[in-house]
């Protein structure tokens, strides 16, 4: 499908994703950003913003909490196309504030279908971000091989430092790559809440010709990415404290594993949301599809940042809500989008390392 001079809303706009899809999509379409510049998310990170500048993209500063302003934005730009990001994202700071992220996750998007619905004329699609941390610990297989539920692993297992995820009967179970057949089990407030933004849009839009498209996301890093909010992404958080010349505490036993994707792959996958022929009615899992478990990353990052791959300390700590394995299938992705990542680990990292020393002046 062509976008040319198509009008496109991006709410949360001037984030880390938001900011690289707008300059993308801009090259085509009508562009406009809806932001509130939240301090956790953009402190000392004025580039995103410096860019949607550079490239004319108007920018509305307004909060996905404020009905009234939702309303405004969406009358004002009349869309075509929407991109939903704002949200709260961290999933332990999700247990402190679940009110808040209830605001703005849930309730900011209420917010927004009921402005498409009143003043959407012509909006043909509404995409989110969606996060994997739907799944809990995601899909499993038994000792014989077969499909098997995970359920949350227990506060007494892990303070005994068995790690493994179980089904109800505490039998030990494999993780595997996990795509949207695999059943919704949320172990965070975070993911709660983002399990709902997809039921809110899947089913406000009912009876109309409205699509709505779900990229479910794995860890996102790369330039451009948050180094002062300490509750989203590993990666951000273990660049900072490498700079600093902290000793980096790794959870549980090291083995956590984690599926991270550039940035750049990530922008290019929303693209194409934009401008496939048909809104996929499947929800789409995006990462690099590979597994890597956090001890590795972390030396890795210590290597490339000149610093002992030893300066780690592997401690037990673990937190509510974390789950073991998280890695994409990214078949549905490849099949009904065209996408295929582009980047993998070890050139990532000394993408977002080459950015950051700018960044943290070191």
């Amino acid at each position: 499908m062509s976008i040319k001079d198509n009008r496109i809303l991006i709410t949360g706009g001037a984030g880390f994703i938001g900011s690289g899809l707008a300059v993308k999509l801009s090259e085509h379409a009508n562009v406009t950003v809806y932001d509130n510049f939240h301090e956790q998310v953009h402190k000392g990170n004025p580039e995103n913003r410096d860019r949607l500048v550079e490239h004319n993209i108007p920018i509305i500063v307004g909060d996905i909490c404020d009905s009234v302003a939702v309303h405004e934005a969406v009358k004002a730009v009349d869309p075509q196309i929407i991109y939903h990001f704002a949200a709260e994202t961290g999933t332990g700071q999700s247990f402190d504030i679940v009110a808040q992220y209830n605001d703005v996750n849930v309730m900011g998007t209420a917010h927004l279908i009921e402005a498409v619905r009143k003043e959407g004329r012509n909006v043909s699609r509404v995409i989110l971000a969606g996060s994997r941390s739907v799944y809990g610990e995601g899909a499993c297989v038994d000792a014989d091989g077969n499909v098997a539920l995970a359920v949350e692993r227990l506060g007494a297992d892990l303070s005994a430092k068995d790690f493994e995820p179980k089904d109800a009967a505490g039998r030990t179970l494999t993780p595997v790559p996990t795509d949207a057949s695999c059943v919704v089990a949320p172990a965070s407030v975070y993911a709660s809440t983002k399990l709902m933004q997809e039921y809110l849009l899947n089913q406000s839009f009912w009876g109309t010709d409205i699509e709505v498209g779900i990229l479910r996301l794995q860890n996102v890093y790369g330039p451009g990415q948050s180094l002062n909010n300490p509750y989203t992404g590993v990666l951000s958080i273990f660049t900072r404290q490498i700079s600093d010349g902290k000793t980096l505490n790794i959870y549980e036993d090291g083995e956590i594993t984690r599926d991270f994707v550039t940035v750049s792959d990530v922008v290019e996958a929303f693209y194409a949301m934009a401008t496939v022929d048909q809104v996929p009615q499947e929800i789409i899992d995006i990462g690099s599809g590979e597994a890597t478990s956090v001890l590795d990353v972390a030396q890795k990052l210590l290597v490339l940042m000149n610093e002992s791959p030893e300066k780690t300390q592997i401690t037990g700590d673990f937190r509510p809500g974390d789950i073991r394995y998280a890695v994409a299938d990214i078949s549905k992705a490849k099949e009904l989008l065209g996408w295929t990542p582009q980047h993998k680990i070890d050139s990532g990292l000394r993408s977002l390392v080459d950015w950051s020393k700018n960044t943290l002046e070191i």
